[in-house]
Order: structure tokens, then C-alpha cells, then sequence
């Protein structure tokens, strides 16, 4: 299928790793031009230099806090220099801990806040009025389902997911007039080294093993495994295309069916 976007310059935060690399790698594929950003500088060139191999589309590193309000206008500043104006925004830098509202301290929320929460406002406001002004442009949020599905030992991650949805469709609305296409992605459990992190973390709340933990993630999805970094991509790359020219403001899960809701 021709997405009709090679040329397009994109700019993918936590990009380095796990679902932001993956949707590096896809866009690449598809010939756009990819900025990839994250605050590990070494590993962000080998990742750029090894995307980069065999694939018709640049990949820039570019080192970067999301948590800086200062980093995210220098990064949109460095990626415009370099590739031209940013077409294309993957909003996926952020994380947080497994925990009950009395696991976690101040300092932790307010960490999980700066990151993801105005990580993706900071973003989003930063390319947002070019690609308007040019009547063409994709914002991608990678939230999560703990927004839409609370649960006490996700409390902070599932509160900043289901702000970001809020936004999503928010900036859908404002944005739409000037083609400007606002979507979210909601990946259930994916095998990323994230992942891992929080399997870890509900072995120490739960008191469960490692095994029992994987195995219940698993036997929960009607399709018997969790997701892989390509099945959020595959759909990201989808939504930032020409084909997906009618879609704006969507929240779409990506979880292989666990989320049933009518």
C-alpha cells in the first residue's frame, strides 16, 4: 500500500527504544525523514546509524529532555534546521511507575507530569502552528489503556493517560479545520524493556513470579501473547498517512482485543 508520505519529515520522541524506535524503523520505511529523540546520546547515535541502514529515509539523532521546556524548543529548532519543517509528530517519551496512591511520592508524580503530560503539550505546541500555517500535519499520542481502564496500583500513569486523551481530542478539534490530524494509540502490555521494568515492579506489589506475571498478561488477550513494538507501529505509520486523511480525534487500542467496551 503507497502511504503517500515519503519525503515527510517526522520527529519521534523516546525514540531510541521499544514503540518509539519500532515507529522510527516504519516510517523510515516508508521513505520520511525521522528525528529521533532521547536524552542517552550515545545509544541515540547508534540507534540513528543502525535505522538509518538500508532505508530510503534520513534518520537524525538528536539528544533531548522532555521534562525541559528549554530541550523540547531546541529539539524542534535542531530537527527543523536539519531536516525542514516537521510534518510529522510521534509523541512517545514517557513513563511510569507501578504503585498505589500511597506508593507514590510528590517528587514521582511530579516527574511523571513534566515528562509525559507537558513532554506532549510541549511538543504538540511547538510544531503545531507550522503545520497548520502548510494546511498538513499528524500529532500521534502514545498513551496508554490506563486511561480509559483506572486501576489502584497504576494510579499516576493511568491519571496522566486519561489527561492526554483529553488532550488528544481537544487538539483534534482545534486543529482539524487546517488538516491537521490529531490521533492516540492505546497499546495494552508490549515487549519492551519498559515493560519488563513494571513486570518487575508488580513482582515486589503483588508478591507474584516473573512467569506467573508474563503468563496472566498473556492468557488475558484473546490473541494469547502481548504486543510487540511493530503492532503500535505498523498502526502509528497507518494514521500518519494519506490513508488515513478522515481520522482525526480517535483513540485507538492497540491490545489485541483485551479492551472490550461498547
Amino acid at each position: 500500500m503507497e502511504l503517500g508520505i515519503g519525503g515527510r519529515n517526522a520527529l519521534i520522541t523516546g525514540g531510541s527504544q521499544g514503540i518509539g524506535r519500532a515507529c522510527a524503523e516504519a516510517l523510515a520505511d516508508e521513505g520520511v525523514n525521522v528525528a529521533i529523540v532521547a536524552r542517552d546520546a550515545g545509544r541515540l547515535a547508534s540507534v540513528a546509524a543502525d535505522i538509518a541502514t538500508n532505508r530510503t529515509g534520513r534518520v537524525l539523532p538528536v539528544q533531548g529532555d522532555m521534562t525541559s521546556a528549554e530541550d523540547v524548543e531546541r529539539v524542534v529548532s535542531e530537527a527543523n534546521s536539519a531536516l525542514g519543517q516537521i510534518d510529522i509528530l510521534v509523541n512517545n517519551a514517557g513513563s511510569a511507575p507501578m504503585g498505589m496512591i500511597g506508593d507514590i511520592d510528590d517528587d514521582t508524580w511530579q516527574a511523571c507530569f513534566d515528562l509525559k503530560l507537558m513532554g506532549y503539550v510541549r511538543c504538540s505546541r511547538a510544531v503545531m502552528g507550522a503545520m497548520r500555517e502548510r494546511r498538513w500535519g499528524r500529532i500521534i499520542n502514545v498513551i496508554g489503556r490506563g486511561g480509559h481502564f483506572p486501576t489502584a496500583k497504576y494510579i499516576a500513569g493511568g491519571a496522566i493517560n486519561a489527561a492526554i486523551l483529553n488532550i488528544t481530542q481537544a487538539l483534534a478539534e482545534e486543529c482539524g479545520p487546517d488538516n491537521v490530524l490529531v490521533n492516540g494509540v492505546n497499546p495494552a502490555a508490549t515487549a519492551t524493556d519498559r515493560w519488563s521494568t513494571l513486570v518487575q515492579q508488580q513482582i515486589k506489589i503483588t508478591g507474584k513470579t516473573e512467569e506467573e506475571i508474563r503468563a496472566a498478561s498473556a492468557a488475558s488477550v484473546p490473541l494469547r501473547r502481548i504486543g510487540e513494538p511493530e503492532d503500535v507501529a505498523n498502526m502509528v505509520t497507518y494514521l500518519c498517512s494519506e490513508k488515513a486523511s478522515f481520522i482525526n480525534g480517535a483513540l485507538i487500542e492497540v491490545d489485541g482485543g483485551v479492551s472490550r467496551a461498547l
